[in-house]
């Protein structure tokens, strides 16, 4: 992938900025920085003050792995919109949010079997509308991870899994993925574009749906098979990404105080 922020990736940004893009981020390891503990995590106070900016021109969403109620206190700013649940879960009721009942089946397995996978390092994060198994924190993430997988390994009907950094996620097979909620969200804000930025499998929902005049973006380059337009190097870049969509939204409103 190329670089987000060589000259020719910000033609390209540029080109989007000038119509209504819908700006829509991932959260954990692109606004936020990845750590131990997932109740840590929060954004960066200067780059919550650029998002600040960003929304105050243009429409801007969070669409997350996290709940809604979970993320939504992280932010530092007030996006138009914030999606959670991996897309299940849409505050104005617009998305469907999937078959809840069938991740009751799986509740009630993983409730017999705790002992085992809590002594392997394995934690269980339940948001109602997803279950995501943790173990980032395992002593052997190697082993916990088979763990994880082996206990998803023959699904109720109804769900599906998908792997992410140190989780292994579920979530109602006919619930909607990253990619159909950002669609979603574009027509809802009658946006002509989208601007996506996000670092992980879900993530690869939105990469693989963009449209023409889109620009997609992978924080990192640990997997050579994204099908993300662009990448940043790290974390660390999503400033210096941002205030450049700020500068051209500046220049494309034509209107500095705006």
């Amino acid at each position: 992938m190329r670089h987000a922020l060589s000259e020719e990736a910000l033609l390209d940004l540029a080109q989007t900025m000038r119509g209504l893009p819908l700006l829509a981020f991932d959260f954990d390891g692109t606004l936020a920085e990845i750590v131990a503990l997932p109740g840590d995590a929060r954004i960066d106070p200067a780059l919550a003050a650029i998002l600040e900016r960003l929304a105050q021109r243009l429409p801007v969403a969070i669409v997350t792995g996290r709940s809604v109620g979970d993320v939504a206190p992280r932010l530092g700013f007030e996006p138009a919109y914030i999606i959670g649940n991996h897309g299940a879960e849409d505050p104005a009721g617009e998305l469907p949010s999937g078959t809840l009942a069938h991740l009751d089946r799986l509740r009630d397995r993983l409730r017999a079997s705790a002992g085992s996978w809590h002594s392997a390092g394995v934690s269980l994060e339940d948001k109602r509308h997803s279950l995501a198994l943790h173990y980032r924190r395992a002593p052997d993430r190697e082993a916990a991870r088979r763990v994880a997988e082996e206990l998803i390994s023959d699904l109720p009907e109804g769900l599906r899994s998908f792997g992410g950094k140190c989780v292994v996620n579920v979530v109602p097979r006919d619930a909607p993925d990253k990619g159909r909620a950002v669609l979603a969200l574009m027509r809802r804000a009658q946006a002509d574009a989208v601007v996506y930025v996000g670092d992980d499998v879900n993530d690869e929902a939105v990469f693989e749906r963009a449209q023409a005049g889109w620009f997609t973006v992978r924080v990192g380059r640990d997997d050579p098979h994204s099908a993300a337009m662009y990448a940043l190097d790290g974390h660390g870049e999503v400033a210096e990404l941002l205030s450049a969509a700020l500068q051209l939204a500046v220049e494309a409103s034509g209107d500095p105080t705006a």
